[in-house]
């Protein structure tokens, strides 16, 4: 794990390790920050979550239990 500051100062070599394929995990203040990965590595992780990932639609469509009940609370008198 990188400090910040040691990351950027050694920029090279933390492209370097994440090209390797060993991402490097980078801290900001001592609490982790990002992780610094090879590009091809990203593109197969997007990829597989693009393929796994259903529609909004789909999402709603399979949300548990049937019918939601609802109150059945009378409007109020308005004057005006």
């Amino acid at each position: 794990m990188w400090t910040l500051q040691d990351a950027k100062n050694r920029f090279s070599a933390v492209v370097e390790a994440a090209l390797a394929g060993s991402p490097q995990a980078v801290t900001r203040r001592g609490k982790p920050a990002v992780v610094v990965l090879s590009a091809e590595e990203y593109h197969r992780l997007l990829e597989g979550a693009v393929k796994t990932r259903e529609s909004f639609a789909d999402h709603l469509l399979a949300f548990p239990g049937g019918e939601v009940p609802r109150a059945m609370a009378a409007p109020r008198d308005v004057t005006f």
